[in-house]
């Protein structure tokens, strides 16, 4: 089924203004609201460096208790650059768009902070890359059905 131009402007601007909500609520450590982006049986799938998964979550409970216990305290701060949306149908799309992140950890927290592949725990986290997209419109709202996040770049600081 073919949608109309303005059909697809309008989906690539709800896709957009979903995942800048996606990146100021993780920011704002609003996990519960964060999740609520995603499907009931939505994944989301952070890779390492070489593309072998971190961790993979799926379903809002486990997105919404995996990211809470893995930021904790830190001070986040999340970046989306340029993105690339492509309109599969009037309710499935797909996107992918280019991030920054950087977490900060208290010093008073250090020894409860997230781990290296070494095991070793570090201070903050500097990662730049991408988040690819599937995304499903249910009951006339847009979600993120599965986000896989790619590392570039990654640099740590102990």
């Amino acid at each position: 089924m073919k949608i109309s131009d303005q059909e697809y402007l309008i989906t690539v601007e709800k896709i957009r203004a979903l995942m800048a909500r996606y990146v100021y609520l993780a920011d704002s450590k609003d996990w519960k609201r964060l999740s609520d982006l995603f499907t009931s049986e939505g994944t989301f799938t952070p890779l390492d460096v070489s593309g072998d998964p971190i961790i993979e979550m799926k379903g809002r409970e486990s997105i919404s208790s995996t990211i809470s216990s893995s930021v904790k305290d830190a001070v986040a701060i999340h970046h989306l650059f340029s993105y690339e949306v492509e309109v599969i149908s009037s309710e499935n799309a797909t996107g992918i768009f280019a991030m920054e992140d950087y977490l900060i950890f208290p010093e008073s927290t250090i020894e409860n902070n997230l781990k290296d592949e070494q095991g070793k725990q570090f201070k903050s986290l500097h990662g730049f890359g991408h988040y690819h997209g599937k995304f499903l419109k249910l009951d006339e709202q847009w979600y993120i059905s599965e986000l896989i996040q790619t590392r570039l770049k990654l640099d740590l600081t102990y």
